[in-house]
């Protein structure tokens, strides 16, 4: 298990890891953005359970590849993007790195992960807003809401398709199997598109609703 301590080394793993999922390479620029998201997720996740993996190759693999994925398949286009539930930042943090044009909310509840994002947004410079409350009380609607890995998911996706603006989305990171559950909870008035294959296996996939 690498402890990925030397300078620059979990950018470069990262980047090996995406071309092995047939991804693009990291800007090098971007590439240290994540390379800091990275020890200073791994420095928190010590202390507390913002995940529950902790080893930094999965952290990687797992979380940074597949949220990367998720920012390049959205479409161009999205003003506004509410990261439901956003936990340890995925994929809201990603794809606020790699689509710094998307004004990005990340929105959870529990007081210490929200904390986390708040203390990562600070380091990392970027311009995200953290709502550290639940995602219902939000009184504006968003042109994208995304979830993964959220509690209770079928329950969310209800509330957050309630917080997609008209001509919006809703794009959920699931799997094959729970992506028919997940379209249903969504309810009447979106159109769903063909989903798209994300890196990792376990038929992990990003299906997107559009609201008319």
């Amino acid at each position: 298990m690498s402890d990925f301590s030397d300078p620059g080394a979990a950018a470069r793993r990262l980047n090996e890891l995406l071309v092995e999922a047939g991804q693009a390479e990291l800007d090098s620029a971007t590439g240290a953005q994540f390379e800091v998201y990275f020890h200073l997720l791994m420095r928190w996740n010590a202390r507390m359970n913002l995940t529950a993996v902790r080893d930094g190759e999965k952290v990687l693999s797992r979380h940074f590849v597949e949220s990367i994925a998720c920012a390049r398949a959205l479409p161009a286009g999205i003003a506004t993007l509410l990261d439901f539930g956003s936990g340890a930042g995925f994929p809201g943090l990603p794809i606020a790195l790699c689509r710094p044009e998307i004004a990005v909310t990340l929105a959870e509840s529990q007081g210490k992960k929200a904390a986390f994002l708040r203390e990562a947004v600070r380091t990392l410079g970027v311009r995200v807003e953290v709502h550290g409350a639940r995602a219902e009380a939000l009184e504006r609607k968003f042109a994208c809401v995304t979830l993964r890995a959220v509690d209770q998911m079928e329950a969310a996706v209800r509330v957050a398709a309630g917080l997609v603006g008209p001509g919006g989305r809703l794009a959920i990171l699931t799997t094959e199997a729970e992506s028919v559950e997940m379209r249903a909870a969504a309810g009447a008035g979106f159109a769903w598109g063909d989903q798209v294959a994300l890196p990792g296996g376990e038929s992990r996939i990003l299906v997107m609703g559009n609201r008319g």
